[in-house]
């Protein structure tokens, strides 16, 4: 296994806050990163994944072959929607169980899950197809279809990161500018997340990565560093003051001019690249002052498929029992740090996993 690293840190750090996040109402929900950005951990986590993309396909230094860097990309697909679907039917049983136990319908009314149990011919093949998803789990089904387009872009990218990049913005800005989206399925609607434009982001992830394998990357980050720290001021004073633009007063094409999660729209997509620039030196003395707090957060971000997902379904469950605990601080704090513990046990779990079914090292003769 890899040693704590700066990558891993913040992807933990960035399912940490996803956890939380997804139990609305949580008192610790005012720490995590939504509260100091436009952006939040989703946006974290996409360009940590685009990042994480040139790592495993051998960066600019080494890179991958061409056919390699397509089955990568295809395993890693087949393993996120193998991912999704599974997490999809156990939160569906809970919501159900809960409905039981609890002796409340209201349950089977959550997150999107109605129709599923009113019209399941109609639902269960569009949630294999993903064009129908509950709410709370949006992220898989966005980085299956980036993981779709991953392959073409890093071989694109390895050829040109600045053609790239023009290819990737321009599908953000058509879609962006014209409300370009994937339908839902069977009933109406788009999807949460919108892989037109968060793959810019991902892009941008990918760039970043590549261009810092190269020493390409301080040069930028030390001209942008003071205008980035202006920009993340202003996230946090937008955060405090709870601005949001009035979709009715700014002028057309809106989403430019709102804060628009669905599509990314610009604003989001600025604060989170401030914050890249404003803390990309931050890991190190975080990592002296805390070595053990790095290590535990390095392996949630190390374990990332399988820490994400259970936490989806710690957060659903938080959900059910904040519901019934009537918002209770005490059961909220107990109910985090329990949740916490269990995310740090999968990470190491499906660590010792590995470990164990290596093969032992053979005997030394005599």
């Amino acid at each position: 296994m890899r040693g704590p690293n700066a990558i891993d840190f913040w992807r933990g750090y960035a399912l940490l806050c996803i956890f939380v996040d997804h139990i609305p109402g949580n008192p610790l929900e005012h720490i995590t990163l939504r509260n100091f950005a436009i952006a939040d951990a989703a946006e974290l986590f996409v360009f940590l994944a685009g990042w994480s993309i040139s790592l495993a396909t051998g960066g600019p230094e080494k890179p991958n072959s061409w056919d390699r860097v397509i089955l990568r990309t295809l395993l890693r697909t087949i393993e996120v929607y193998r991912a999704q679907l599974t997490i999809t039917l156990i939160a569906l049983g809970i919501l159900a169980g809960a409905a039981i136990w609890l002796e409340n319908d209201l349950f089977l009314e959550w997150h999107n899950a109605e129709p599923v149990f009113t019209a399941p011919v109609w639902t269960t093949p569009a949630l294999v197809l993903m064009t129908h998803q509950l709410g709370y789990f949006n992220i898989l089904p966005l980085y299956v279809v980036l993981l779709i387009f991953a392959g073409p872009l890093v071989l694109l990218g390895r050829r040109s990161l600045i053609l790239m990049l023009a290819v990737s913005f321009a599908v953000y800005a058509v879609a962006l500018v014209f409300k370009i989206n994937l339908p839902s399925w069977p009933y109406a609607g788009v999807w949460f997340l919108n892989p037109f434009t968060w793959q810019f982001l991902f892009c941008l992830g990918f760039a970043f990565a590549e261009l810092a394998a190269k020493g390409h990357l301080e040069p930028i980050r030390r001209k942008l560093f003071w205008p980035a720290m202006a920009i993340f001021a202003a996230g946090i004073a937008i955060r405090f003051t709870g601005y949001y633009p009035d979709p009715l007063q700014v002028p057309s094409p809106r989403l430019i001019f709102l804060f628009d999660k669905t599509y990314l729209s610009p604003a989001r997509l600025i604060s989170l690249l401030a914050l890249v620039i404003c803390f990309s030196h931050a890991y190190r003395p975080i990592a002296e002052a805390f070595p053990r707090v790095v290590t535990v957060v390095s392996g949630l971000g190390r374990n990332s498929l399988a820490v994400f997902s259970i936490g989806s379904l710690l957060s659903l469950i938080g959900q059910i029992v904040r519901f019934q605990a009537g918002g209770l601080v005490i059961v909220d704090l107990g109910y985090s740090a329990v949740g916490i513990a269990i995310l740090i046990f999968t990470a190491w779990f499906v660590e010792w996993r590995i470990r164990s079914k290596r093969p032992s090292s053979p005997p030394s003769s005599a």
